[in-house]
């Protein structure tokens, strides 16, 4: 049942998406950046609709309180492409940092660079820093909040990554709260593999970070904000797997 289930959500989310990715052809063509942030979230409203419908995933958000009504800086865990779509919707005017591929979608991209999203081009060092810092500035301008997740790529549920220096860069930069996320998204939409488990996914805010303290005390601030998140939440606490780690 959980396979019959899997097949029918990604049918359901191909179909969706490239019947939306057609109607937004008149939005991109009139170039309307607060149509196209709100038609990207009416998507991703309707993608995760189809998830807990059909892959029988509730979603529990607790903290929402915790966001601050103007810019902040949104750093969540990473661990499946569940991340990518919720905070659509838990934000009034999001703006995700995401990899410089997805502007190369067919359908998605375009709508994703014409909805105010920060693309960040790996490859190119420290060049790729300063535009993502410059896209972020002009972001939070527009009294938008920038989701970012510092791990950098997807992570097992309890695996626990470095951070990436971006996110510090952004905050010092910017001076605004850092608000922490943790979740258990991995453990039922998995970062590899096809099949969606039935089950709850929960959407952990803590309170904002003060963004004083210097680099180090700044990601160790976030690391024991996950951490305690986790723990109160009852989801998998991140753990150093590497060679020589401590836990």
């Amino acid at each position: 049942m959980i396979q019959l289930r899997a097949v029918l959500f990604a049918v359901y989310f191909f179909f969706l998406t490239l019947l939306m990715g057609i109607g937004a052809f008149p939005i991109r063509w009139l170039k309307k950046r607060g149509l196209a942030l709100h038609y990207a979230q009416l998507w991703a409203k309707l993608t995760l609709a189809g998830l807990t419908r059909i892959c029988r995933i509730e979603i529990d958000i607790s903290g929402l309180e915790n966001i601050p009504a103007g810019p902040c800086l949104i750093a969540s865990q990473h661990q499946s492409y569940f991340d990518g779509f919720v905070w659509m919707n838990l934000s009034q005017r999001p703006a995700y940092i995401i990899k410089q591929e997805l502007t190369r979608i067919p359908l998605v991209g375009p709508m994703l660079l014409l909805a105010g999203m920060v693309p960040v081009e790996r490859a190119a060092g420290a060049k790729a820093l300063r535009d993502m810092m410059r896209r972020a500035q002009e972001s939070f301008a527009e009294n938008r909040q920038i989701i970012i997740f510092p791990e950098g790529t997807r992570t097992l549920p309890g695996e626990r990554v470095p951070l990436q220096p971006g996110i510090v860069a952004l905050a010092k930069q910017s001076d605004v709260p850092i608000v922490p996320v943790a979740t258990n998204s991995g453990a039922h939409w998995p970062r590899q593999g096809f099949l969606k488990y039935p089950g709850r996914i929960v959407i952990a805010i803590g309170k904002p970070i003060p963004t004083q303290a210097g680099r180090g005390a700044l990601i160790g601030a976030i690391t024991q904000a996950w951490e305690g998140l986790s723990h109160a939440n009852n989801l998998p606490v991140p753990v150093d797997n590497s060679v020589g780690g401590t836990r």
